[in-house]
């Protein structure tokens, strides 16, 4: 294993690795307002299939959101080593799966993560990670492109961040417009991919298949 030699490093939160474990007095309190909803919409919340779903959702909602008990930029810190190479790294295809927060139904798709290291690389896994603890909250997709773009900035310091994220939005497909082969792709760039040249490789590689 490599030594880290980061100054500012910190170990992960252990609340990182997800539990099937949930805040006991949050879930009777979000039980109780699901049970009345399903009551509003007309539904026999005494109905078989329908006596425990109030607590399932409760559950649910817990885990789908748990990105607010994380620190992403921890995540980073806690991965982060020296190391010479200035060139493109890149991790793409990351599955995404976020809360919209105008109708909190969800948003499904792949986000694409390139950096230019600046005397600092992190380890691979923890860009993912740092994708996760954004997108379990309820969101917009701008804001979640920006908010991975800036924490990766902000913490590693590199000479630049590409992120692009396509992701199709269920509150467009279910409901609304109604149009279920839409794709929302956004993107949010600094340094080095501000450039045409560095922009252009970046997509390129997002856009090329292994063989």
């Amino acid at each position: 294993m490599a030594e880290n030699n980061n100054p500012h490093y910190q170990e992960e939160p252990e609340s990182y690795e997800r539990v099937d474990a949930y805040n006991s007095d949050k879930t009777i309190s979000l039980a109780k307002h699901y049970e009345q909803i399903i009551d509003e919409l007309g539904e026999d919340i005494h109905r078989e299939g329908l006596v425990k779903t109030p607590e399932r959702v409760a559950k649910a909602m817990q885990f789908l959101t748990h990105g607010y008990d994380i620190d992403p930029a921890a995540i980073l810190k806690g991965a982060m080593f020296k190391e010479d190479h200035n060139h493109m790294v890149l991790v793409k295809d990351i599955e995404i799966y976020s809360m919209c927060e105008h109708h909190m139904l969800p948003f499904i798709g792949k986000a694409h993560v390139a950096y230019i290291p600046n005397g600092w690389i992190v380890g691979l896994s923890k860009i993912p990670r740092v994708i996760d603890a954004f997108s379990r909250r309820l969101q917009v997709q701008e804001r979640l492109t920006d908010q991975i773009k800036d924490c990766i900035q902000d913490t590693m310091n590199p000479l630049g961040v590409a992120v692009v994220i396509e992701a199709r939005h269920l509150c467009m497909q279910m409901r609304g417009v109604q149009k279920q082969n839409s794709v929302t792709t956004t993107s949010s760039f600094t340094g080095a991919f501000e450039k045409d040249s560095t922009r252009k490789e970046f997509i390129q590689l997002i856009s090329a298949k292994l063989s």
